[in-house]
């Protein structure tokens, strides 16, 4: 974890390029890390596969895999807190230099922080949709109807949950789940699904047209823990560069977008973009 005042010398060539501008912010997995979510390309985190549309859609065994573990670790997403870089975006945002967040995130630390303009890319863990009749419900409602499923389950396979780990669409890493029941949705008897586009699915054209809207209405675009490895977040980074705009990468680690980036800055968000807040407010 880098020092605040190294992290003032890294935002050295950010300040100027960032300044007087109205800013958009794309933000991945790595600017939670320090919440403790996990993310899935950094160079520290362990090789991930996770469920795709498809598997889920197709094939029981999966959904009731994934449902076992989602029940073990939406708890642990849920007790997760901001950190100092989604604080310091919300002191960036009141001060009007960000004027909005496309994130790649689920777990709504944004928000939690009081980011007030956030597109939630992904979806949101919190939320959960039948397929069938479209009908919507929280995660916390489907936790009840889970637990009265699958009495005991919880603490059989995790005991303490913050021992097991987690992956940062709110899946646990646990193994045993044949014997666990997934809930049909209430009203109709259909599949469902969190609210989050998995791998292979695509993410609602109306929410993309808003993100684009947010790029194309601002002056330049921060990229703060993304590795840009999928085209979701990449095309916001080329839409910015296409057009002419700044574009400043903060993340650990190579991205898919350094060679469109005006300033690349390697480190951790958290002290970055605390020191960026400080440098511009």
């Amino acid at each position: 974890m880098e020092t605040l005042a190294a992290a003032r010398a890294a935002v050295q060539d950010v300040v100027p390029v960032l300044r007087g501008r109205r800013v958009a912010v794309l933000t991945g997995a790595g600017i939670s890390t320090d919440s403790g979510i996990p993310d899935y390309r950094g160079p520290d985190s362990p090789p991930r596969n996770p469920m795709t549309y498809q598997q889920f859609v197709g094939d029981e065994g999966f959904r009731r895999h994934y449902w076992a573990r989602n029940h073990v670790g939406w708890q642990h997403v849920r007790r997760t807190a901001p950190n100092a870089g989604h604080r310091a975006l919300v002191r960036l945002e009141e001060a009007g230099v960000v004027t909005g967040i496309i994130t790649q995130n689920v777990d709504l630390l944004h928000e939690d922080a009081g980011s007030r303009n956030v597109i939630d890319l992904h979806g949101r863990y919190d939320r959960v949709i039948c397929l069938q009749c479209g009908r919507v419900i929280s995660r916390e409602h489907l936790a009840e109807r889970l637990d009265a499923l699958n009495p005991g389950f919880v603490e059989s396979v995790a005991g303490d949950v913050a021992d097991i780990e987690i992956a940062p669409d709110a899946d646990a890493v646990i193994e045993q789940t044949s014997h666990f029941r997934p809930a049909p949705c209430e009203f109709c008897g259909g599949v469902l699904k969190p609210e989050i586009v998995y791998f292979g699915e695509n993410v609602p054209r109306e929410r993309v047209d808003r993100a684009f809207a947010l790029v194309d209405d601002a002056d330049a675009l921060l990229v703060a823990g993304s590795s840009l490895t999928v085209m979701s977040g990449l095309r916001f980074v080329r839409r910015a560069s296409k057009d002419g705009r700044p574009v400043v990468i903060i993340n650990r680690g190579p991205t898919r977008g350094d060679d469109l980036a005006t300033v690349k800055v390697d480190a951790g968000t958290s002290e970055t973009l605390t020191a960026l807040a400080e440098a511009l407010t």
